[in-house]
């Protein structure tokens, strides 16, 4: 065989790992604007849309599935046009013989482009903001707070119930928020993050039962299905790495499998049985689950580890991130 006719020795991509870094960094400084923030343009889109659904309810589900068709190519493309000129610019500067900086470029356009579709900061300062009124014995203060994080009726929930409420939703948005738009990013790039955003957006917004359950059936479907591999792989996150935040291994794993189908969604009980088993505490949604066993009173302590949870897993599985796209996105030399 000629020489010229061997492989060249492939190179890591270090640029898609560096990538993840910088979207990490920029999380760690905070949320863009919000007229800037490309969640903030699905939900517009999205409510823009809403307003010409047909009233009947035949109509409405056929139309909530074109809302999602409709919709899709305002992510996705976007997201290929950005990744391409990363690609661009990278190229363009090895290509002048500026290696690192066209590693850089790739990097910065990448990473500023990643960072709205995971959000591991606001999370954390959420439950934080909960936890804090918790500690005060202000109760009004921790229902307050709570609205960031959870859509049901607060007014009557105990310290403890907004405690309970505190660490579903950290538990369910470590997935949702993290997990998964990660996950589909590692698989699909960008516009696999982007895709991930936008419909989980939808869910959230009309994938509900009551006025939405005809026009939202679509949305909420979709969105189980695209979270069944991140819920379940959340919970395995949480069993194996509960030693980092204080909590019990051997507890998570068979409270997962025991109460994980008890919540009507079938994916939020994976990570939210998960944690319950873990920090060993019984998480209640009144008149609708009860997940783990009460061996502890919940307490803002029990949120601070929640907390904890969030943060060291999260930065696990944005390192984990990085890792795969260097070593899955090897690149000819």
């Amino acid at each position: 065989m000629k020489l010229s006719e061997q492989r060249l020795p492939k190179r890591f991509a270090l640029e898609e790992g560096a990538a993840v870094l910088v979207a990490f960094g920029l999380d760690l400084l905070g949320e863009p604007p919000a007229n800037w923030h490309p969640v903030v343009w699905y939900g517009k889109l999205i409510q823009s849309l809403e307003q010409v659904a047909p009233g009947d309810h035949f109509a409405q589900l056929l139309y909530g599935g074109a809302m999602l068709m409709m919709a899709a190519p305002t992510a996705v493309l976007p997201a290929a046009i950005a990744h391409e000129l990363a690609k661009h610019a990278r190229d363009a500067a090895t290509q002048a013989g500026r290696t690192f900086s066209g590693l850089i470029l790739y990097a910065l356009i990448e990473g500023t482009v990643l960072k709205p579709f995971f959000a591991l900061r606001m999370l954390t300062e959420a439950g934080r903001s909960v936890r804090l009124a918790l500690e005060q014995e202000n109760l009004p203060a921790a229902r307050y707070a709570l609205q960031s994080l959870v859509s049901r009726e607060r007014s009557q929930l105990t310290e403890e119930l907004a405690g309970a409420a505190a660490i579903e939703s950290l538990a369910e948005n470590l997935s949702d928020s993290i997990v998964a738009p990660l996950f589909y990013y590692t698989l699909f790039g960008l516009p696999g993050a982007a895709a991930y955003r936008l419909f989980n957006t939808f869910d959230s917004m009309i994938g509900y039962h009551g006025r939405y359950e005809y026009l939202g059936k679509a949305a909420a479907r979709l969105d189980d299905v695209l979270n069944v591999l991140p819920a379940r792989l959340t919970a395995l996150l949480i069993i194996t790495l509960a030693p980092l935040f204080g909590g019990n291994c051997r507890k998570a794993w068979q409270t997962w499998r025991r109460d994980a189908r008890r919540t009507a969604s079938p994916n939020a009980g994976h990570p939210m049985a998960a944690a319950a088993g873990a920090l060993g505490v019984q998480l209640e949604k009144v008149g609708y689950y009860i997940l783990g066993d009460n061996e502890k009173i919940i307490t803002a302590s029990s949120v601070q580890q929640a907390e904890q949870m969030v943060w060291r897993i999260g930065s696990i599985v944005i390192s984990l991130t990085a890792l795969c796209k260097v070593l899955w996105s090897v690149q000819d030399g």
